[in-house]
């Protein structure tokens, strides 16, 4: 407390003041707070404030200096005043301010002020802020703005209105502004309220002058009648919690109708309709808002009235509303939950949920477009989405999935731009187009479909573009009935199934993917179908890569294919594929099975280093394989066998670990203009009844015998080079025969042409020269047999059996061995064929005195290893 001396009391306080009035020191000022609503407040007091002279922050408890010497200044003022206290007994005289305004401007806490300006209103506030910046400071407390805001609007955490059509709430560590709560009532202040039994919190009675000045009604139908009347321009309305029933809303204005609750919004206000639709948008509503609320369509089942033409919201031809945080529902079993028509209709719906409807999410139709973003769509009984009859569409991040029906449905020639959808676990396709319809459908996420991921069909069209497309339980992408979709830059993984299935006339052009890790087929082309398949990698699929079927057609181009469980590609049952170009290698059985009848092309592909053959062509097939390079497989190059046929020409066969060419069980197809060199065993091997063509071959520098005829086959070699060749050039055994014409066969090690007992070929024209007989050789110099065959080639020459070694019809012994290792015991001739000496082997009783130490080996084998059949399982 002050001394008594300088107290003042009510009566001197009174004088003070009206002589400051009547020096004119107190001002009246104009008020700055038209933002509320044109209200007068008054100005900021000119006042210039030191905080280096006040010496402490705004919201220290303020003291009031001790005054020793009898003096007192003004910290605050502009020019710091003097005066002077007189004994407690005379009269007082004060210059200056009052003392009882400076107690209230400077001495009382903080926290006594926060309490009183707590008691006032919006307009009272900007008023006591204009006294001065600590008033200002202390009336700008978020807390103080906080609690009136909420008073008005619900809302738990301010919602900012930076620009028309956009209301967003704002997290208070996140926003930069000094006070959110403020700014945010200054925003949506202007707006009107519908909210029942509030108006005396709204619109205050009985006070001279107004601090709060706002309409409030009890239905929405009421405010939007009183602003169209009042033609207020962009007026917002804010319904607050509570269901509103059987209101019709037909809006043609651009007003904003936004829900005002606490929590989540749209669970507290709820605008619900059984007659007819429950929003609906027309002509006028060009920047239309609504947003923060449920609206639901609940058709009267009792009632005769039908309702496929009604909706939860229905927005018409020529309006473009925004459509935000909204629940949208319906449970009418026809229609839809959403319904944009008409030309002109282009909505933004953005951040909505539409979900458990018993009809479609959302209907698109009749040349309406539209942006729609940020939408969560599942649950629905029919389709996600729909788009129909020519609409166009932006749909972008929205989450559909869960639908007991397709996700997305184009058909009936509807259009739009889908990117960023997450589409999963609905109960037929992600998306499905039919009928026309052209999609594009861009960087989304399509995946745990119970059927299928994308399914084109009935002439639809669609590009698909950069896509990740997995873990469906059907075939990734349907392609049929006519369809030409582009399929291009997808990832298609880990189906279930297929990957690309195309079937029923389907065409399409599947490009740049990368295809793997999928249960069947990565690519599957069927019936008819004819679609461009290019550039794309097939690889690590459970099945094989590229199946082509029942009279499938196709371009297949520039593909790569490899590390499949199956084949790298199948061909059957009438299909006339046309591969080019592609490299088919590293597959865990043949890298192009021919099978069934299965035909095409085979043209400049690099096909190796597969676990079977390169190329198997069986049962009728009969493709043409050109300018390949088939090399690298470790049971053979080509094999060709029960019946196939097929065009081999121009290839270069190599480096195989088995025969370059396999031809038996009655196969007859042609060879010509081939490279057949540096093979692991031999050339080409015919045996078991096999026939064929071989002419202007090059057939060089192989392992075994370059040409080895066996077992009932019988060729025809026209014009073949056959030449420096680790084994015989051409051999002809168990009881085969061949026609050789005009063929060359030179510089090979075992000799030029080689015929075992009881082989006649009809020779014409060939030339056998230069060849090196290393047979004859090691005979003459008294070697054993075993040691020029080794395992691998064997050397055709007379051979014998040991009958005092009770030696097996397995067994051979070279003349060598006969005459010293087996010397006086009892022997016999056999004949002149294929062998190695099984007594230099060091598989007989008694061991070789012509060889070195001994190994173990097997029987003799009278030709090269049978080549393994694959046993690629048919799946239709």
């Amino acid at each position: 407390m002050r001394p008594q001396s300088t107290r003042v009391t009510r009566f001197s306080t009174r004088k003070l003041r009206n002589r400051y009035r009547s020096n004119s020191l107190l001002r009246s000022r104009k008020s700055s707070c038209d933002e509320y609503g044109g209200r007068e407040e008054p100005r900021e007091t000119d006042v210039s404030q030191s905080e280096n002279q006040v010496g402490r922050s705004i919201y220290n408890l303020r003291k009031r200096p001790s005054s020793e010497s009898g003096i007192t200044a003004h910290p605050n003022s502009k020019k710091h005043r003097i005066r002077k206290c007189a004994s407690s007994s005379s009269s007082q005289h004060i210059e200056g301010h009052a003392v009882g305004g400076r107690y209230l401007t400077e001495d009382l806490p903080d926290e006594v002020l926060l309490k009183i300006f707590s008691y006032l209103l919006e307009f009272d506030l900007c008023r006591v802020a204009q006294v001065c910046h600590r008033f200002k400071e202390i009336a700008n407390d978020s807390e103080l703005w906080k609690t009136l805001y909420q008073d008005l609007f619900e809302y738990d955490l301010p919602l900012l209105h930076p620009e028309p059509k956009v209301f967003n709430f704002v997290q208070l560590k996140e926003c930069a502004l000094e006070n959110p709560w403020k700014e945010s009532f200054q925003q949506l202040y202007r707006g009107y309220h519908v909210r029942p039994g509030f108006d005396e919190l709204y619109q205050p009675k009985g006070k001279k002058l107004k601090s709060r000045n706002m309409m409030c009604f009890d239905t929405i139908e009421q405010a939007y009648n009183y602003v169209d009347a009042e033609e207020i321009e962009n007026p917002m309305l804010f319904v607050h919690t509570g269901i509103y029933q059987e209101e019709f809303l037909l809006i043609d204005t651009n007003v904003a109708i936004i829900g005002a609750a606490p929590g989540t919004v749209y669970d507290h206000v709820l605008i619900e309709r059984e007659s007819g639709s429950t929003v609906v948008f027309v002509e006028g509503a060009k920047d239309a808002y609504l947003g923060y609320m449920t609206l639901k369509f609940s058709p009267d089942i009792t009632s005769s009235v039908p309702h496929h033409k009604h909706y939860a919201l229905e927005v018409s031809e020529t309006c473009s509303p925004t459509i935000d945080h909204c629940r949208i529902k319906s449970t009418s079993v026809v229609g839809a939950a959403v319904c944009v028509s008409g030309s002109g209709a282009d909505p933004h719906i953005r951040h909505c949920l539409i979900k458990d409807c018993e009809n479609v999410g959302l209907y698109v139709t009749d040349y309406a477009q539209g942006t729609y973003e940020d939408n969560e769509i599942s649950g629905n009984a029919l389709a996600g989405i729909w788009v129909k009859n020519h609409s166009n569409p932006i749909m972008r991040r929205n989450h559909i999935h869960h639908g007991r029906d397709v996700g997305i449905f184009t058909f009936d020639n509807g259009l739009g731009y889908f990117e960023h959808c997450d589409i999963h676990n609905n109960r037929i396709a992600g998306f499905e187009v039919k009928a026309g319809a052209n999609p594009t459908v861009v960087r989304c996420e399509i995946h745990h479909g119970q059927t299928g991921g994308i399914y084109v069909h009935e002439n639809g069209r669609g590009q698909f573009i950069e896509n990740k497309i997995h873990s469906n339980n059907f075939a990734g992408v349907w392609i049929t009935s006519n369809s030409d979709p582009t399929i291009r830059k997808n990832e298609i993984y880990n189906g279930h199934q297929g990957g690309v299935y195309i079937f029923g006339e389907g065409r399409g052009l599947v490009e740049h993917n990368n295809i793997y890790g999928n249960a069947l087929a990565g690519i599957q082309i069927r019936t008819n179908s004819n679609p461009i398949v290019r550039h794309n990698k097939i690889h690590h699929g459970q099945h094989g890569g590229i199946y082509v079927h029942e009279k499938g057609q196709g371009l297949i181009e520039e593909n790569e294919v490899y590390s499949n469980t199956l084949a790298g590609v199948w061909i059957t049952t009438g299909s006339t594929p046309v591969l080019r170009r592609n490299r088919i290698h590293s597959g865990k059985q043949v890298g192009v099975y021919f099978y069934d009848n299965g035909h095409g092309v085979l043209e400049d592909n690099d096909i190796f280093n597969h676990l079977y053959s390169g190329v198997q062509i069986r049962t009728g097939s009969n493709p043409l394989i050109r300018k390949n390079k088939i090399w690298g497989g470790q049971n053979g190059g080509i094999l060709v066998y029960n019946g196939g046929l097929g065009m081999i020409e121009n290839n270069e066969i190599f480096d195989n670990a088995m025969a370059g060419v396999w031809i038996k069980t009655d196969s007859n197809p042609v060879l010509r203009h081939n490279k057949i060199h540096d093979g692991r065993d031999g050339g080409i091997c015919i045996f078991n009844g096999g026939k064929g063509i071989l002419e202007e071959n090059d057939i060089f520098r192989n392992a075994q015998a370059g040409v080895l005829i066996s077992t009932q086959s019988h060729p025809t070699l026209r014009r073949n080079r056959i030449f420096d060749g680790l084994a015989a050039g051409v051999e002809i055994t168990n009881n085969a025969t061949a026609n050789l014409d005009g063929n060359k066969i030179f510089n090979n090690k075992f000799g030029g042409l080689c015929l075992a007992s009881g082989v006649n070929p009809v020779l014409k024209d060939n030339q056998i020269y230069g060849n090196h007989n290393m047979v004859e050789r090691a005979v003459n110099s008294g070697q054993c047999l075993y040691k020029i065959s080794s395992y691998t080639s064997f050397p055709m020459h007379d051979f014998y059996r040991c009958r005092t070694c009770n030696t097996t019809e397995r067994n051979a012994i070279c003349i060598n061995c006969i005459k010293t290792c087996h010397a006086d015991h009892e022997v016999e001739f056999i004949r002149h064929d294929r062998f190695f000496c099984d007594c230099g082997a060091g598989t007989l009783n008694n061991s070789c005195q012509l060889q070195g130490e001994p190994t173990q080996d097997t029987d003799t084998l009278y030709d090269s290893a049978a080549p393994m059949e694959s046993h690629t399982l048919r799946v239709n």
